[in-house]
């Protein structure tokens, strides 16, 4: 297959990457095909030892990070505003790993193929990623779990990135009393609750009040991704891996997704 096949569909979403790097589609679209001329001029440069799609990416990458304007903070005149502003205000590395995992789909060890880094290097730069985020939209966190030591760590893992603790509710009762008293900005709760109660009747109750993101951290997922019903934007297993739930916080915070079920009920039995 020739390069120029091979790369075609991923074009498209090379194009969102740029523009999202780049806080401007014209500027993105101008990388784009700089990097499309240097494959024309040499098909050497194309890289083979990975997957169209990551040479891809990386060869964009290659040619942005060359240039040292791109590794400055942005220029105030040109910045665009909402969502575009605030990506421009994360350090150029970091707000790589974040696009490529959290807008891209890459796993993190595509985004290190891409990135041209160690796996732990991308660790880093999403974890770094994640507290310059916290600096721009740190929150108070309600936390739904009624296993201690798991709540624990999840008061750890939100206290890192820079947000605050407001509650630990065990019940689903516990969880709308919370409420009463905090507004959280974000919501992580688990389905299955200490006495019976569940997780997802709790959230309904609290979407009833107000519109917050909210991540689902369960070890029993097969019970929202049923495609019977909306199922929720951000959901996260159990046992979970900790840079999985601080990427996925600085995600939902970031991108200020609110989580998609209300029309959800509990699918405990």
């Amino acid at each position: 297959m020739s390069i120029s096949a091979s790369i075609a569909p991923h074009l498209p979403y090379l194009r969102r990457f740029a523009r999202a790097l780049t806080g401007s589609q014209q500027t993105g679209d101008s990388y784009v095909v700089g990097v499309l001329e240097a494959f024309l001029a040499d098909t050497r440069s194309f890289p083979r030892d990975v997957d169209s799609r990551i040479a891809l990416y990386r060869s964009f990458l290659k040619i942005w990070n060359a240039v040292d304007l791109n590794h400055g903070p942005p220029d105030a005149s040109t910045t665009s505003t909402g969502a575009a502003r605030s990506l421009d205000a994360i350090t150029p590395r970091p707000r790589q790993a974040f696009l490529l995992s959290s807008v891209e789909g890459f796993t993190a060890a595509e985004t290190a193929l891409v990135l041209d880094v160690p796996l732990s290097a991308v660790t880093d730069l999403l974890t770094q990623a994640g507290r310059e985020i916290a600096a721009q939209v740190a929150t108070d966190v309600l936390i739904i779990e009624d296993e201690p030591l798991i709540a624990i760590d999840l008061e750890s893992l939100v206290q890192g990135l820079g947000h605050r603790v407001a509650g630990i509710a065990r019940t689903q009762s516990e969880a709308v009393e919370a409420v009463r008293t905090i507004r959280p900005g974000l919501v992580l709760a688990d389905i299955q609750l200490a006495d019976g109660s569940s997780g997802l009747d709790a959230v309904n109750d609290i979407l009833q009040k107000f519109d917050v993101p909210v991540i689902f951290i369960t070890a029993f997922p097969e019970r929202l991704l049923t495609g019977e019903r909306p199922e929720p934007t951000f959901l996260i297993g159990k046992p979970f891996e900790p840079n999985m739930v601080r990427a996925v916080i600085s995600q939902a915070l970031f991108f200020g997704v609110s989580a998609k079920v209300r029309a959800v009920r509990s699918a405990m039995v």
